[in-house]
This record gives C-alpha cells, sequence and structure tokens, in this order.
C-alpha cells in the first residue's frame, strides 16, 4: 500500500457499487470523521483550512473539528482559514424544484383562466384563442 493511501483513507477508488465511507481525519490514530481540508501552498508560505474537499488530493490532510481548532501554522507562515459551508439547507434540490414546477403551474394574477374560442383540436390537444373584450367562450 503505497504511503499517500495509508496517510489519506479513500485515496484509490472503491470498486463499482461499493459502500463509500466517510473520510477519516489524517492524524494517526484518529478515528473521527474529517470535515476540514489542510492545503500547504509552499511558495507563499501560506497554509490554507477549509471544508473538507470533494475529492483526495495526496498532498492534503483532511482533519476533524477538534484537530483542525487546535491546528497552527509553521513560524513565519501565514495561516487562513477559509469559512466553512453553512449547515445543510432545510430543503433539498429535488422539494426546490417540485416547489418551482408548483408555482410555475398555478395561474398568474390577472391572466384570463378558462376564457377563450375553440379554433381547432389535435388529439387530445385544443387550440384556444383568447375571446374579444374579455367574454366567456359560447
Amino acid at each position: 500500500m503505497p504511503v499517500a493511501a495509508a496517510r489519506h483513507p479513500g485515496l484509490s477508488q472503491p470498486p463499482q457499487g461499493a459502500p463509500v465511507t466517510p473520510r477519516r481525519c489524517s492524524r494517526p490514530a484518529c478515528k473521527q470523521p474529517a470535515v476540514y481540508t489542510l492545503t500547504y501552498v509552499y511558495r507563499d508560505s501560506t497554509a490554507v483550512l477549509g471544508p473538507l474537499a470533494a475529492y483526495v488530493e495526496p498532498h492534503c490532510y483532511d482533519l476533524c473539528t477538534a484537530h483542525a481548532d487546535r491546528l497552527t501554522a509553521p513560524r513565519g507562515w501565514e495561516f487562513v482559514r477559509l469559512p466553512v459551508d453553512p449547515a445543510e439547507p432545510e430543503t433539498d434540490d429535488l422539494e426546490a424544484l417540485a416547489n418551482a414546477v408548483r408555482e410555475a403551474g398555478l395561474p398568474r394574477a390577472g391572466e384570463p383562466v378558462g376564457q377563450g374560442i375553440e379554433v381547432g383540436r389535435r388529439g387530445h390537444l385544443r387550440v384556444l384563442r383568447s375571446a374579444p373584450d374579455g367574454r366567456d367562450a359560447p
């Protein structure tokens, strides 16, 4: 097993269909789930701590909350803490989409509803023309 894979659980891709386990803190003997990713930018002498990266990088470290809170940068280095995304929104994307579709189906204010004159038909579809002067269809 390569050293990078031992230090970063999840570096190797799991087999297709295998259950995905949450990434763990990179610190030795820590079994807590990772919440943050630490990256060193050697050229700028900067350590950056941000939200958990989407995928494992070989030169980044995933840290739990406890280890991230106690983290310090090397002497003479700048330490940047990026804000972590807020907690999961109360509604998920599917529910937001359903609400948008539901709202799109509601009649708009001031728009005539059920008014018009049938001028043609194709199967189950009807072609309507607006009634002149707002009168109802016969």
